[in-house]
């Protein structure tokens, strides 16, 4: 009987997320879409992926939208035999981000369940989880592989505890692999490596309490190995998806560095640290776990249209020369936010009651907890503040694997937001219900605790300003004092709010578990008071950041890059801020449809007006020199870095013409025009002359200033290409485009000596195959980043195909660890059910 009430608890609560997340998130009653900056750009980058999947029935692996061509790997391809990835779409089936928000809470209800074995307390920290204020973020954002990472993180763990803590085995095996599969699945290796981080102290922990005899060698030997199985099986059911970002990601800005300059070593592997750090954690802002504008929230926060309007009128009052306003220009960042980061969308807030009760669980829950999330907090608190701390920075960057390949140490601190709910219900659940805490301790300790919490929230709301400054040393220095004081009167105001709103809830909290210690208030109401506060207190605050201006109409959010205005667009932009952008990119859109409707050949497009590295729209209508991705191939960034930054009137052409730029969009939004460039070298070319240098240095320097309709630059260790094999000039040659799609192209050659036929298709070592006169044959890089092939005099049919091994190998292995799973899995529930028959049977 009651197995079945609690059944009907468990029930009950997953009832209670669905509710939540659907409350949330009223707008997707109406059919409305979160409107989301990166799900924007994907459907750009990904439209060529998209129509030829619609169009064949097929998956091309690499799509020429983006920076010149690159695999589609990360860009939402699909994988045949993909069994895990099927169970991930399955369990999103709502609309998002309810699938999101619910998932989060169910699955830290697993786990809070496999803890502590009690139902109210699994619901609280499943809200206390779900609501954390970077998820929403994150949501708002777009960052959807990162929420479906996250997603599994809580039931992962929960089955590695399974194994470990409530010895399990067989649905810890069960639980572990199936969830480490759906998180290798959601495809954000960066949050499932931090991940490991964190659960390599929960290993320790375990190695620890073994060798003092707390636990036996034989439980813990057996453990770690099922855990091994679950994680290399988890792993396995992914096969195709790891092998081929494994073998991309080699090629990309995460694999070895090949030129040697300021911020760059040949050979060294992974990103500049400047790149990897430049989103790190300031020391202070830490603090906005508790306190959510304690450094202004985020860049663009609610009141900062009131404080812009402020500023501009403060500006036309004051300033009185050009050169006044040049300083000003130099000062002026965000008007909000002021932390040590570029710019944010908001705070890591995890709650003012959260982090109060995770601090109390600190000295409340059992050891065998207490240590290992302590431990794995403080790491990741410590990492998250990158440049800020370069010691240890330095020491994972250069000697732990892999840490080098991610960037933006600040999103480290989704383990602390995994892990503070867990330690803050543990420690409640003791206080509640163990014995062995005598009053005077949790007295004692609420006193010390409470105090702390409720001083220190005081003393900055006291000497706030000269303790925190609420200015960065960039406003000091170049803002006049009439507006650096408004400022920082008007940041501290909003610091000012939640900082006495979480002087509010932990005063609550903390009179609630006093009254309890007083026998005043029952646990179960004490648990309600406690949840609502903190529900509310959350839910105000993630409403700043996702609420129901992310929405728009569906036409606008599966079709975002509109080329007609309206009076209705218009309407709906004044309804919604959000689609500003799409109105203001009208008539760019317009001139790339144009243009792609009127040539319809094979070419690409350099738009020179919405930012050419971190826009799709080009790509959207036709092939872009440009795109939006964080993991571009390492030769394509060389050279946006080497010529792009510095836009040189003669060697940037020259660039473009080498990527086949046939047109350039140029001028305004208002008013863009697309410009033949009647220099673009075209699909691919013959050339008569080959210069080879001796590094990779020379050889991006060289491709700026050459020919290159007429030389082409090869690497000295490709001598050996030319063995046997002569390129002799032929002013009759030509070799012309005959057939294209993403992943094979077909070219007609004519020419009376052999030639060096340099193709404009950038070089990617893997997965590509030439082929002339169907006969399989050898390829080089020309020009640092363009593939090439020698081609016999005469006529000749040539052909290049994207076939990746990696993807059939993948697949077998990916279905031969499912099949495995399966089997144990299934053996495993026999076994399990033969057990309790035989114990039945007994009796």
């Amino acid at each position: 009987m009651a197995k079945n009430k609690n059944l009907i608890y468990i029930a009950i609560s997953l009832v209670v997320f669905i509710v939540l997340a659907f409350l949330y998130s009223t707008p997707v009653f109406t059919g409305k879409q979160l409107f989301q900056h990166d799900i924007v750009q994907y459907r750009g980058g990904a439209k060529e992926l998209l129509d030829y999947r619609a169009d064949t029935g097929k998956e091309t692996y690499w799509s020429d939208s983006m920076f010149g061509g690159m695999p589609t790997y990360q860009m939402g391809s699909q994988f045949k035999g993909d069994i895990i990835k099927k169970i991930d779409s399955n369990l999103n089936f709502f609309p998002r981000p309810v699938n999101y928000l619910f998932l989060l809470s169910a699955g830290f209800f697993l786990l809070g369940m496999v803890v502590l074995r009690n139902w109210k307390y699994a619901l609280l920290g499943a809200t206390f989880f779900g609501l954390s204020t970077y998820f929403y973020i994150a949501i708002a954002a777009g960052h959807n592989g990162k929420i479906n990472t996250i997603e599994y993180f809580a039931p992962l763990l929960a089955g590695i505890l399974l194994v470990y803590i409530r010895k399990k085995y067989i649905w810890g095996f069960i639980v572990t692999t199936l969830f480490m599969g759906l998180q290798v699945a959601a495809n954000h290796p960066q949050m499932t490596y931090y991940l490991f981080l964190a659960l390599g102290f929960l290993f320790l922990s375990e190695l620890i309490r073994t060798i003092q005899k707390k636990t036996p060698m034989k439980h813990f030997l057996i453990s770690s190995g099922i855990i091994a199985a679950s994680c290399l099986i988890g792993v396995g059911m992914n096969s195709q998806r790891i092998m081929a970002n494994s073998e991309y990601i080699k090629e990309t800005v995460r694999g070895k560095q090949i030129l040697t300059n300021d911020s760059h070593t040949g050979g060294n592997s992974g990103m500049d640290k400047e790149s990897m750090l430049m989103w790190s954690y300031g020391k202070l802002e830490t603090l906005n776990l508790f306190i959510p504008r304690l450094m202004g929230g985020g860049s663009q926060e609610p009141e900062g249209k009131e404080m812009m309007a402020k500023v501009q009128e403060l500006v036309q009052e004051n300033v009185g020369s050009q050169a006044e306003m040049d300083r000003i220009s130099k000062g002026f960042g965000n008007l909000t936010y002021w932390g040590d980061q570029p710019g944010t969308s908001g705070p890591a807030y995890q709650g003012a009651i959260v982090c109060f009760l995770a601090v109390l669980g600190f000295f409340f829950a059992w050891k065998k907890y207490r240590y290992w999330i302590l431990g794995a907090s403080i790491l990741t608190i410590l990492l998250a503040w990158g440049s800020n701390f370069m010691p240890l920075s330095d020491f994972f960057i250069d000697f732990v694997p892999f840490y080098n390949k991610f960037r933006a140490p600040s999103s480290i601190l989704v383990v602390v937001e995994l892990l503070f709910p867990l330690i803050a219900i543990i420690g409640l659940y003791r206080f509640f219900t163990d014995s062995s805490l005598t009053e005077e301790y949790k007295k004692k300790i609420l006193l010390y605790v409470s105090g702390g919490a409720l001083g220190l929230v005081l003393i900055m709301l006291v000497f706030g300003k000269s303790l925190l400054g609420f200015h960065t040393d960039n406003e000091k220095t170049y803002l006049p004092p009439f507006l650096l004081d408004y400022l920082v009167d008007e940041r501290f105001k909003l610091f000012k709010i939640d900082a006495i709103k979480a002087f509010i809830y932990i005063a609550i909290a903390a009179g609630v578990l006093f009254l309890s210690l007083k026998q005043k208030l029952n646990q179960n109401i004490a648990l309600i008071i406690i949840g609502a506060v903190s529900l509310f207190d959350l839910w105000t605050v993630n409403k700043r950041y996702l609420n129901d201006e992310n929405y728009v109409d569906k036409i606008f959010a599966e079709n975002p890059f509109q080329t007609e205005s309206s009076d209705l667009m218009a309407e709906k932009v004044q309804e919604n801020p959000n689609l500003e952008s799409i109105l203001a990119n009208v008539n760019v859109n317009k001139t790339l449809e144009t243009i792609a409707e009127k040539d319809k050949t094979h070419y690409r497009v350099f738009n020179n007006i919405l930012g050419t590295f971190s826009e799709t729209n080009t790509s959207y209508f036709k092939s872009s020199i440009g795109g939006y991705h964080a993991v571009k191939l390492r030769r394509y960034d060389d050279v946006i870095n080497e010529y792009f930054q510095v836009m040189d009137s003669v060697k940037v052409p020259n660039i473009l013409n080498l990527l086949n730029a046939k047109y350039w969009v140029v001028g305004g939004p208002e008013q863009p025009q697309a410009i033949p460039n009647p220099k673009a070298n075209g699909n691919a070319w013959f050339v008569s002359d080959l210069k080879f240098v001796d590094s990779p240095n020379q050889e991006i320097k060289a491709i700026g200033v050459i020919d290159s309709k007429k030389t082409a630059v090869i690497a000295s260790s490709d001598k050996k290409y030319f063995d046997g094999k002569p390129v002799q000039a032929d002013s009759t040659a030509f070799i012309n485009l005959t057939k294209y799609q993403p992943n094979e192209l077909e070219f007609r050659s004519e020419s009376k000596t052999p030639q060096l036929a340099v193709f404009s298709e950038i070089y990617y070592p893997h997965g590509w195959k030439v082929f002339v006169d169907e006969k399989e044959v050898p390829y080089i890089k020309a020009d640092y980043l363009l593939r090439a092939v020698h081609v016999p005099a005469g006529k000749h049919h040539v052909r290049m195909i994207f076939e990746p091994e990696v993807i059939e190998k993948g697949k077998w292995i990916s279905l031969l660890c499912f099949g495995l799973f399966i089997l144990l899995s299934g053996f495993g529930i026999y076994s399990i059910y033969r057990k309790r028959d035989k114990r039945k049977t007994e009796k």
